[in-house]
């Protein structure tokens, strides 16, 4: 099964339990899985501990009935509107959860098997649309698989190769109820696509020279940002289609 991030997971269950479509145990279920605990800090308030219920409860009482995905990264903070802390600390995690009408955001930071999300207040941002970034990943991978064939993948990674002639197989994701199934299919293929630009880039060893490394970089540095885009549309309900 193909596994979500941390903030992606919360912000499919959060918003079913916003809108109505879990119970509170599903969703606490859900969002911890398997970790011994998940509790939230807001640095402002000298780090007390609280809930991820709490927080939703905030959510939905600053007039929010979702929460939304990002993936930044340096140079690149989709799914993010600031302010700066937030940005920050988003992008040293790689992941967010945000809810902007409410001026919220949780930025997952694991320790062992406990989630500590830390609190902070979250700007109001643009996500690309579900439709805009569907088209993006399918372009961006057919540029990259060219760029790669171009460079040999299949002689110096054969399993990247394997996977992007099986990206037609269904991968599965465990969604709530009330989440579009066009958006659920649409975060598991970016969630693979993502998944083929670590493995291409796992073994920087099998290219000969610092040219070929840079080559093998600038191929699938599309596809990367195409597939982040896709997973947080996918994830950020404000954009999901009627």
């Amino acid at each position: 099964m193909t596994s979500l991030p941390d903030a992606a997971r919360l912000a499919w269950w959060g918003t079913a339990w916003l809108r109505g479509h879990v119970v509170t145990d599903l969703l606490l279920d859900a969002v911890t899985g398997d970790d011994a605990v998940h509790e939230v800090r807001d640095p402002a308030d000298g780090g007390t501990p609280t809930s991820l219920l709490d927080v939703l409860l905030d959510v939905r009482n600053g007039g929010g009935d979702s929460l939304g995905l990002a993936l930044p990264t340096e140079g690149d903070l989709v799914g993010l509107g600031g302010p700066s802390a937030l940005n920050l600390d988003a992008v040293e995690v790689g992941e967010a959860a945000v809810c902007g009408p409410a001026g919220i955001a949780l930025v997952p930071h694991r320790v062992g098997r406990a989630v500590l999300w830390r609190r902070h207040v979250a700007a109001r941002r643009q996500v690309p649309d579900v439709g805009e970034a569907d088209r993006g990943l399918r372009a961006a991978l057919l540029d990259s698989a060219a760029a790669l064939a171009a460079l040999d993948v299949a002689r110096w990674r054969p399993d990247v190769a394997d996977e992007l002639m099986d990206l037609r197989r269904t991968a599965v994701l465990d969604a709530p109820d009330g989440t579009p199934a066009r958006c659920v299919e649409l975060a598991a293929r970016g969630l693979r696509c993502e998944a083929i630009v670590d493995l291409a880039l796992a073994d920087e060893g099998g290219a000969v020279t610092a040219l070929e490394m840079a080559a093998r970089r600038d191929a699938l540095r599309p596809l990367d940002r195409a597939a982040r885009r896709a997973v947080v549309a996918a994830c950020s309900p404000e954009v999901w289609p009627d």
